[in-house]
């Protein structure tokens, strides 16, 4: 098992755009989403989303911040490793527009009409606790 950096679990996700963000629902399952980071994919050990705010998602997160990641990023054809990152964290829900425009780019327009001005939008920032890498034969865990 090869020790990895979150700078260099950071290079290997650069291309990555979309994750399953997981949280704990009510009565205690799991429930699991497509979510695109919009190309904000400096990684740093924090992700942000952009939802709204009527989502069970944001419920199950104000309920219990505990959550999920899954990323799968390149490879698995012709004869390439596939990358997978299980990232575990806590959620916060935030709801200011200065720190919207941090994060916003263009792309999200089609999602929310009014940009960062739309009704009940919320930016979901997950803070890494832990993260679990796969990579072919390589494995290993990073606490930060």
């Amino acid at each position: 098992m090869t020790q990895r950096t979150i700078a260099q679990l950071a290079e290997k996700m650069k291309d990555i755009d979309f994750a399953m963000l997981s949280t704990h629902s009510e009565g205690g399952c799991i429930g699991s989403r497509p979510m695109s980071n919009n190309r904000d994919v400096d990684y740093d050990g924090d992700s942000y989303y952009f939802t709204t705010a009527d989502t069970l998602m944001v419920q199950d997160i104000a309920r219990d911040s505990q959550v999920g990641l899954s990323f799968q990023g390149k490879g698995g054809l012709l004869g390439l490793r596939p990358l997978f990152v299980a990232i575990e964290g806590r959620a916060e829900l935030i709801r200011d527009k200065a720190r919207f425009e941090q994060h916003w780019n263009p792309d999200l327009d089609r999602w929310f009409d009014d940009g960062i001005d739309t009704p009940g939008i919320v930016m979901i920032k997950v803070h890494a606790e832990r993260a679990h890498y796969w990579d072919g034969k390589d494995e290993g865990e990073i606490v930060l």
